[in-house]
Order: C-alpha cells, then structure tokens, then sequence
C-alpha cells in the first residue's frame, strides 16, 4: 500500500501462469481475473493494468495470441480497468498475466490481519480448480467439471470485495496457489487467531472430490508437506484432504466477516459458503473436523 492521502492509497499487485484450460480466449480472461483478484482481496478497485506475456514463436498460431489478449481485455473491461500497455517475450512455454494498480480507503482496508475471534469465515467460491486442470491435462475431465471450473476461475471477485467491505469485515485473503490452508494459515498467523473448519461445508466445484484421489498436481503436495503440520486434522474424512491443499487459479475470497453481517453477507452472495469460525490463538492455528 502507498498512501496518497488521508482516505486514498495505491495497491499493487502481479500474476501471470501457464495455460489452465484449452481455450485461448478463456485462458486470457481467467489470467486478468486472477490478477484482478488480489487487489479485490484488499478491498481496492482496480484502475490500470500492464500485461505480461510470453509466446512461443514456433508452432503458435498468431489468432491464438490474438485471443488470449482479447480475453484478458475483455475481463479488463467487466473490471473498468484500463489497459496501458504491457510486455511480450519469446518463450517455449505460454505465459499470460497482468500486473495491476488499484485504488483503496486505508481506513476501511482488507487485510490478513484483521480477523478476530468470533468473526465467521465465509469462502465465496468453490474449491478443485487444481484437481480439475489436472485431470483435464490428462484427458479425464468430465465436461461438466471442465466447464464450471472455466466458469468460476473467470468470474471476478469485485462483489465480494464490495460487500466485505460494506458489511464492515476487516480481514481477508483470496485463495490461490497455496490452497485454502496455505492462504488460512497466513490469516491465522499475521491476525494471531486459529481457525475452526468445517470440511463438509466447504464448496466444491463438479466431480472434485472424486477427481482429488486420483489427480492431484504438483502444487497441492508442496502445499501439503508446507502446511500440514500446521493442521489438526483428528477425525477429518481422508477424502476431503487434497482440496485443503489444492492450488486455486483466480479462487474466491475467504472473507472473515462479523457474525452479525453473516446473513446478509450470504443474501448477497449467493455462492458463497459459511466454512468455519475465527477462534482464540491455539498451539495448532487450524483445526479441520
């Protein structure tokens, strides 16, 4: 944060990835959704931003490049965020991204170290976008979990951001790719709370569960070695443990919010899910029952 003023401050933020899914343009705008995201997480509005690129230059049809840009401008646009320019480079792997400016109150901002015991966790998106790109690499992707992974990794986290920030919550982070634990755990720690789960409340994208036994990528064990010991997971049903750790491509927010916003936090987001309670400091910062 850079503040400009007494009620104004800069935020700044930078993602970009490898492809997520087949379609170009879809890939585009999940990659501006995605690095909208932290910016929303802060309770900012995103005012400009500068695209990051890498292309092949053998094998790479130019109407392929061509709409992965329109894609990512067109999420641009939904955001009213302008485009100012941006860099491209050769490289053998596809890379697409932005980094962003955006504008935020520092007085009424979203941060990681704002929960507070009592408050209520809420996730306002599904879990499995990991798992499910997995499988889809593979070739074992049902469509129907192909299509609502698209789905929700292109879809902005600007009302979320918005009604947290109306209905006076304090802390928040967005999840991605460290998975809802890894995320958890850095609002945990930096808010000196501990976090109560509740695994079965937790949203999940089509076919996830199923998937997660067999298609786990290579961010979602590393999350695991990182962040397990920092779980008590006594009498957790094993197999709702891989999408604790799932790597989220432009995943929702997990908002710890006042209880008494908490039903009207829900009328207005309508995806988003009660998943657990902020509690006192603990020796382990998050219990999953």
């Amino acid at each position: 944060m850079f503040r400009l003023d007494e009620h104004t401050a800069l935020v700044q933020t930078v993602d970009f990835f490898t492809p997520v899914v087949d379609d170009p343009f879809a890939f585009g705008a999940i990659a501006a959704a995605n690095a909208l995201s932290d910016v929303y997480a802060m309770g900012g509005r995103p005012l400009t931003a500068l695209s990051i690129a890498a292309f092949p230059d053998r094998d790479f049809p130019l109407e392929w490049a061509r709409a992965i840009v329109d894609g990512g401008a067109s999420k641009l646009a939904e955001a009213g965020c302008a485009l100012l320019g941006g860099h491209s480079v050769r490289d053998p792997e596809i890379k697409f991204g932005y980094a962003v400016t955006g504008l935020v109150d520092p007085a009424r901002m979203l941060t990681n170290a704002g929960a507070r015991p009592g408050d209520v966790l809420v996730l306002t998106k599904p879990l499995g976008t990991g798992v499910i790109a997995t499988a889809l690499k593979a070739g074992a992707a049902p469509a129907a979990a192909a299509t609502a992974a698209a789905a929700s990794m292109a879809r902005l986290n600007r009302q979320a951001g918005d009604v947290a920030v109306q209905l006076g919550a304090r802390a928040a982070t967005d999840i991605t790719g460290f998975g809802l634990i890894g995320h958890l755990r850095g609002l945990a720690r930096e808010s000196g709370v501990s976090l109560s789960l509740d695994a079965a409340a937790l949203p999940l994208l089509p076919h996830a569960l199923e998937l997660a036994a067999s298609y786990q990528p290579g961010g979602l064990k590393a999350n695991r070695r990182h962040y397990g010991p920092f779980l008590d997971l006594a009498g957790l049903d094993p197999r709702w443990e891989p999408l604790l750790f799932d790597p989220q491509t432009s995943g929702g927010l997990a908002i710890a919010c006042p209880a008494a916003a908490v039903a009207e936090m829900l009328a207005q987001l309508p995806e988003a899910r009660v998943i657990g309670s902020v509690e006192p400091a603990a020796d382990r910062p998050i219990r999953v029952r």
